[in-house]
């Protein structure tokens, strides 16, 4: 097996095993806990590893300029199933056209960013590095505006099925072993916004709305979107920290500094401010 299908192969079971945990996070822990910290930067790292590896140092900063603007995507993705299932409550299948609505519009914006990068932006108004901080900037100031007034984070009180969680394994999985295929094609920009795609937050949703009802995954969402908020500077540290010192120290830098630098403060941000309103 050569090299490039070598980490594509393990990009892509990393990514299935560590999906896991986040479902079974929120479900033991509640939303506030589970959502936040259950975001640490994940799947993003054996993808980085991956991309680094099949296309080189150009191909890592191409792939992870596009990560900060593919998580703000994911957080409008998680702020519609903050607004959706009162749209759809009164209707026979809620979940079904919750998911489907969330996931359009997603792939909406996903075209609409694309065509953007590939068009416009880069090179001619923002550097790819300068690119990157816009989009955690705006992820940042949308993440504190959805988290303004908290949601209820309750724990759930039933299992989440171990098909469901295979599911959510298995195309998380999925999603970053495409990432990781692009980016040996010499396709950075998608694989950048494959690197980023939903499956986690999908399957999260879905999952936890089966087995808990609708109130779970609503109070995960305000925080795991201001916890996703990690896996962008965790793009924008790797921008620098993998060429720098290569796949697995440059890793771990940007990994640790993701973590130390916003997932921490933001949880004992978010709890403080969870616990003055519930006062």
């Amino acid at each position: 097996m050569n090299l490039d299908a070598t980490s594509i192969l393990l990009s892509a079971l990393f990514a299935g095993i560590v999906a896991t945990a986040v479902t079974v996070a929120i479900e033991k822990w509640g939303g506030l806990v589970g959502g936040l910290l259950g975001t640490i930067p994940s799947t993003i790292v054996p993808a980085g590893i991956g991309m680094y590896m099949t296309g080189g140092e150009d191909e890592i900063v191409s792939s992870m300029m596009v990560v900060p603007l593919g998580m703000l995507l994911n957080a409008m993705f998680l702020g519609a199933w903050l607004v959706l299932p009162r749209w759809f409550a009164n209707t026979s299948r809620p979940l079904l056209l919750t998911s489907f609505g969330a996931l359009t519009f997603w792939c909406v914006l996903g075209i609409g960013v694309w065509f953007l990068l590939q068009h416009t932006v880069i090179g001619i108004l923002l550097t790819e590095r300068e690119l990157a901080l816009v989009g955690l900037a705006l992820l940042v100031v949308i993440s504190v505006w959805f988290n303004r007034h908290p949601q209820p984070t309750p724990k759930g009180t039933n299992a989440v099925s171990k098909t469901v969680l295979l599911a959510r394994g298995t195309m998380a999985a999925s999603a970053i072993g495409v990432a990781v295929w692009m980016a040996g094609l010499g396709l950075p920009l998608l694989a950048g916004l494959a690197s980023v795609f939903p499956a986690i937050f999908l399957t999260s949703m879905v999952a936890l709305w089966l087995a808990q009802g609708p109130t779970v995954p609503q109070g995960a969402a305000g925080p795991m979107m201001l916890g996703g908020a990690s896996v962008a500077v965790y793009a924008n540290l790797a921008m620098w920290s993998l060429p720098a010192y290569g796949a697995l120290l440059g890793s771990l830098i940007a990994w640790v500094g993701s973590v130390v630098g916003w997932s921490l403060p933001a949880f004992m941000v978010l709890r403080k401010h969870h616990a003055s309103v519930s006062d």
